[in-house]
This record gives C-alpha cells, structure tokens and sequence, in this order.
C-alpha cells in the first residue's frame, strides 16, 4: 500500500498523461534498428568470412583491417563517428558527383551505424565457424562431384550452422542493448524516451525499471526461438567428445 501511493503506476498508462505508449513506441524503434542493424551486420559478415577465408591477399588485409579497427575502438565512439561524419561524407561526396544534399532518416543511419558494428564480429563468428566444419566433409562432396556452390549449399552451410548460432545469437543481444547508445545522437529510441519521461516527471525510479523489464522481455523472447533454432540446427549432429 506504501509502495503504492509512492510509485504513481497510471504515469505508464498508454493514454495521456500517461508515457506508456511513448515508452512502447521508442520500444519499437529499438527493435527496427536492432533488427535492421543485425541483418545488415549479418551480410557483411559473411561476406567478410568468405573474403578472409577464400579471397586474395588485398582482401584479406583489408577485412582484417576494417575487423580489427571496428573491435578496437569502443562501439559509442564508432556511433559517433559513423552517425555525424559518415552522414556529412556521404553528403559531400554527392555534392561532388554533382548531386544535391540528402537528409538520410535517424532510423537508416541507426541501422547503418549498428550494421557496422555488428559486420564486423559476425565476420570473426562466421569465420571460425566454417572453419570449425571438418574438412573431410567437404573433401568427400567435392570427390562425389559437387560444384562449389553445392558444397556450399549442402554442406558447408549446413555443417557450420551448430558452431554458428551461438555467436550469432550472442551478436543479436548484444545488437538489442547496441540501440540504446543512439540516445547520445537524439534518436528516439527507448533509452532517450525513458530519459525523457523520467526528466519530465521525475519518476526516475519507475521509468528505467520499465524500460529495463522491455529489454529483459526481448531478451527472454530471443532465448526462446534462438533455442528453437539452436535445436534445430543440431538436429542429427554427433557431438565431439
């Protein structure tokens, strides 16, 4: 009764005054980036696996350099620098090339910015994935007459998928809390909306664990259908003793 008359719970109603549906909207946004991000990280990383595994030495060296410098430097910098000096690159390049000015939207840099970010560890996860396959399958599908792309198709990809899924599935949380640090650039997603409503009632108490109980709910969601893969991925697979 207490705790009650302390914590003013009708402040997370969805109708005003009420900032529940503000705190579900900026929920939503978190999402579209994480998923956004981690589906263009995701691209990048395997082609950046395949390039370190099977291109040339230029290739390599340059995927190593961009892995390298993405993991160095911490990610809220990286934001920063990608967020406000990519934007005013891209800009000046298409004032070069004779092209006006775009104004490119909070959420597709969000999600260019987080894709970055997340290429760069899924290129290492994918990497030590495919080469975690044993080579005596893919040399048995290559002396049955596979092309490449069937090697790849049927084995390889399947083969690498049990090593794969719990570094990727790892890379999707991180992508999840990744969204937050965009509050630093003014972008509404849940952390900045939660600040917001905090600052503006003082129910700072009340707000942040809302916000958390949000990430806590993504996260066992998550859990839920990674394990679903995970198993299905397995399925069939002789564990290494």
């Amino acid at each position: 009764m207490a705790a009650d008359s302390i914590i003013n719970w009708s402040l997370l109603s969805l109708s005003a005054p009420g900032w529940g549906g503000v705190l579900l909207q900026g929920f939503l946004h978190s999402i579209q980036i994480a998923v956004g991000g981690y589906a263009l990280g995701l691209l990048l990383g395997v082609g950046g696996a395949f390039g370190k595994l099977y291109g040339g030495p230029v290739t390599r060296d340059l995927l190593e350099c961009y892995t390298t410098i993405v993991r160095a430097v911490p990610e809220l910098v990286l934001i920063l620098l990608l967020y406000y000096a990519g934007t005013d690159l891209l800009n000046q390049l298409l004032g070069a090339i004779g092209f006006g000015t775009v104004d490119i939207s909070g959420l597709m840099a969000g999600i260019f910015v987080i894709g970055v970010v997340q290429g760069a560890y899924s290129t290492e996860v994918l990497r030590g994935a495919i080469k975690a396959v044993p080579a005596g399958q893919i040399e048995a599908a290559r002396a049955y007459g596979m092309s490449p792309g069937k090697v790849l198709r049927r084995v390889t990809l399947p083969a690498m998928l049990p090593y794969a899924i719990p570094g990727l599935a790892n890379l999707w949380l991180i992508a999840t809390k990744d969204t937050a640090l965009l509050a630093v650039v003014g972008f509404s997603e849940l952390t900045l909306v939660t600040r917001q409503a905090a600052g503006a009632t003082k129910a700072y108490l009340l707000f942040f664990c809302a916000a958390g109980a949000l990430y806590l709910a993504l996260t066992l969601v998550s859990n839920v259908f990674i394990g679903a893969l995970e198993r299905h991925a397995r399925r069939g697979f002789v564990e290494q003793r």
